[in-house]
């Protein structure tokens, strides 16, 4: 853009110019001066002209630009976008309501909504915003190509000048995410209550019965309170379990990784199981050289190793056998195998769920929580390795802790990595 003052810096040297150039081929000051006004109009206006077409073509530019950026920030949300007038019909839309409905790329603009969904809930809700309702938290559910949730609101479009309903604009918030974690939380505090309230019965039961005059059987007395022992316990070490649990999800528990000798670590395991073992005529073999070591933090990888070796006590044969072996190849592997009754295949798949057990009735005998394989599943994922298990019904079942090399894991303090809530997750026990 040109300023002022070169535009009269432009005018007076074309004036000067003009009337020198008149007076020397002419000699008449009066038509030099009227024709020295009218040059200089002509120009300032053609000036003036040229500036406005300048302006008028970069509006129009900003306003193209603004409306692409519109249209691309529209296509780009996650949200359905749907508009349509009063006869129903779909007058503008997005890529993610063109995917909601058709999970095409092609124009549902220009065809009535009842020709995109047959979803009564739909259909209704725009019906209402049409007739100047407002309608929210409306559950609209597709299957197509995978079952989806979405919370549909539909609000009246209304006409500036005069205040006539001219359409309905709807928005699809898409709540699959969330609707799934409901259903975790939900099944999760089912679980938590039923484990609850199976010792939290015995114990009030045994406490009735003793208050009732059985405190002086000496015959009961001592074993009605072993059992509201061994209860009360059970229901610590599931509360304890569950905290655990939380806080590895929660991204909360911070780990320490350093090179530990993992097979003194084992030997330390396999001293607080002795008589767990010997009840059961069970031998455990630490089958790892002494000097074997491996990158993890030694207190979340004994409790990895704790409750894998003291699975593998519970539920072997009388008179089997436990082995723990290290192997390395891509990672290092920690396995811990027994020679149980193994576990059916159709319940691998499921094995690492909170409160899930194979073997339900037997599990609770022998004092487990439920979780004990959720959290080892959890705490290998925090050190960037994994639990994998393998079995053969009948012969026995192998559970491996697999590790990162030490030269491919940081060795600096890490935080546990939050954990996304799957279907309910556990162990054996």
């Amino acid at each position: 853009m040109v300023s002022s003052r070169t535009l009269s810096s432009f005018l007076l040297a074309a004036t000067a110019t003009f009337l020198i150039s008149a007076f020397l081929l002419t000699g008449n000051p009066r038509l030099i001066c009227f024709s020295s006004f009218f040059l200089l109009l002509g120009i300032s206006i053609g000036f003036l002209v040229r500036q406005k077409m300048i302006h008028q073509l970069a509006d129009a530019g900003k306003q193209g630009f603004g409306n692409e950026l519109l249209n691309s920030t529209i296509n780009e949300m996650h949200e359905g976008l749907v508009v349509i007038d009063t006869d129903m019909r779909i007058v503008a839309s997005n890529r993610a309501a063109r995917r909601l409905f058709s999970n095409l790329e092609t124009t549902i603009d220009s065809r009535p909504i009842t020709e995109i969904t047959r979803n009564p809930a739909i259909y209704d809700a725009f019906l209402d915003g049409v007739r100047g309702t407002e309608r929210v938290d409306v559950k609209v559910e597709t299957h197509q190509p995978d079952r989806r949730i979405f919370d549909l609101r539909v609000v009246p479009i209304r006409s500036k000048s005069n205040g006539a309903i001219t359409g309905a604009l709807g928005v699809f918030f898409d709540v699959t995410r969330l609707e799934r974690l409901e259903n975790v939380r939900q099944e999760f505090l089912s679980n938590v209550s039923h484990e609850l309230r199976t010792p939290l019965t015995s114990i009030m039961a045994l406490a009735e019965t003793l208050e009732a005059g059985a405190v002086d059987d000496r015959e009961n007395n001592r074993r009605f309170l072993s059992i509201i022992q061994r209860n009360a316990t059970r229901m610590h070490r599931l509360i304890d379990d569950i905290l655990e649990l939380s806080a590895i999800e929660a991204g909360i528990v911070k780990l320490k990784p350093e090179a530990v000798r993992v097979g003194g670590l084992v030997d330390d395991v396999i001293s607080t199981l002795t008589a767990a073992a010997a009840s059961r005529n069970i031998e455990v073999s630490n089958l790892i050289p002494t000097d074997s070591e491996v990158l993890a933090d030694p207190h979340r990888l004994m409790q990895m190793l704790t409750n894998l070796i003291d699975n593998a006590i519970k539920f072997n044969r009388d008179g089997g056998t436990v082995s723990i072996t290290l192997s390395r190849g891509a990672r290092d592997r920690i396995a811990v195998a027994d020679t149980g009754e193994g576990i059916p295949s159709h319940h691998l798949d499921r094995l690492f769920e909170r409160f899930y057990r194979v073997d339900r009735a037997r599990s609770r005998e022998l004092g487990g929580t439920g979780l004990g394989l959720a959290i080892v599943k959890h705490l290998a994922k925090s050190h960037g390795g994994e639990v994998v298990v393998r079995s053969e019904f009948g012969k026995g079942t192998e559970f491996t802790i697999e590790l990162p090399h030490q030269n491919d894991a940081p060795k600096d303090e890490i935080v546990a990595m939050r954990a996304e809530p799957g279907p309910s997750q556990s162990m054996r026990q």
